[in-house]
């Protein structure tokens, strides 16, 4: 990768961009790559994989899209089960539940399902923590540009490869202060979470870029994302991959 400064508009100090340019995804997609290159190559953080977003119909619908969109996962933002988040530190924050998908071999460009399925070492039950920092749905290139809403990532045990179940069967059950608010099974993924790693791998060549051995992909949430507020626990349980849990104080 070679380092461009990350345009000065997607550095503001408080970490938003509502005061910021309507924008073209067209106008802006070179431009993210060079976000990605300014995050992956600055210390202290470096870029160790990818986020699918907005995979699941209802979370598409929820946001007025029509595809999926994908950002970096920062090694700053790896975190485990259990883990407390500050609420003082979070703008907005919000939760999305996923399988995270480790890959023990780079992919071809033109990516298929099979090829994924062949490549993965491990998988993770997950929740993606995002903010709010925008408004995603009117100005979603500038919300891309800003690593889509990107904070943090929560992973549970990992299920390596040859104990998986099939994924596009397994249904999670959310909940939020042991209330359950939501289940779904991974066929919303774009039919199989594995079709949304694919996707990621097509998409990625369009910028030079592709998945690569040892890549983390968050495969993008079952369910609609939910908000979070001081106080709140979560709790996602995949059927036959494992839970995880995080709370807010």
């Amino acid at each position: 990768m070679i380092w461009r400064q990350a345009p000065d508009i997607y550095k503001n100090e408080d970490r938003t961009f509502k005061d910021g340019p309507r924008v073209h995804f067209e106008d802006t997609a070179r431009e993210y790559i060079d976000y990605i290159n300014y995050y992956a190559l600055a210390p202290p953080s470096s870029c160790i994989g990818w986020k699918v977003g907005l995979t699941a119909p209802v979370i598409q619908q929820q946001f007025g899209v029509h595809e999926p969109v994908f950002a970096c996962l920062l090694a700053e933002g790896l975190v485990r089960s259990g883990h407390i988040f500050r609420r003082d530190a979070l703008i907005e924050p919000g939760f999305e539940n996923e399988l995270c998908i480790v890959l023990d071999r780079d992919l071809p460009t033109d990516a298929t399902r099979a090829d994924v399925a062949c490549a993965v070492a491990r998988v993770y039950p997950a929740f993606e923590i995002i903010e709010t920092r925008g408004d995603l749905s009117g100005q979603l290139a500038l919300a891309i540009t800003d690593n889509g809403q990107q904070k943090a990532f929560v992973l549970g045990e990992p299920v390596s490869r040859d104990a998986l179940p099939e994924l596009d069967v397994v249904t999670v059950r959310v909940r939020i202060n042991g209330t359950e608010v939501a289940t779904a099974s991974g066929d919303a993924v774009l039919g199989h979470p594995y079709e949304s790693v694919a996707w990621l791998a097509r998409k990625l060549t369009q910028f030079g870029e592709r998945v690569r051995a040892g890549d983390y992909v968050m495969s993008g949430s079952f369910t609609r994302q939910f908000p979070l507020a001081r106080g709140d626990r979560i709790e996602a349980v995949f059927d036959g991959i494992g839970t995880v849990a995080a709370s807010v104080a």
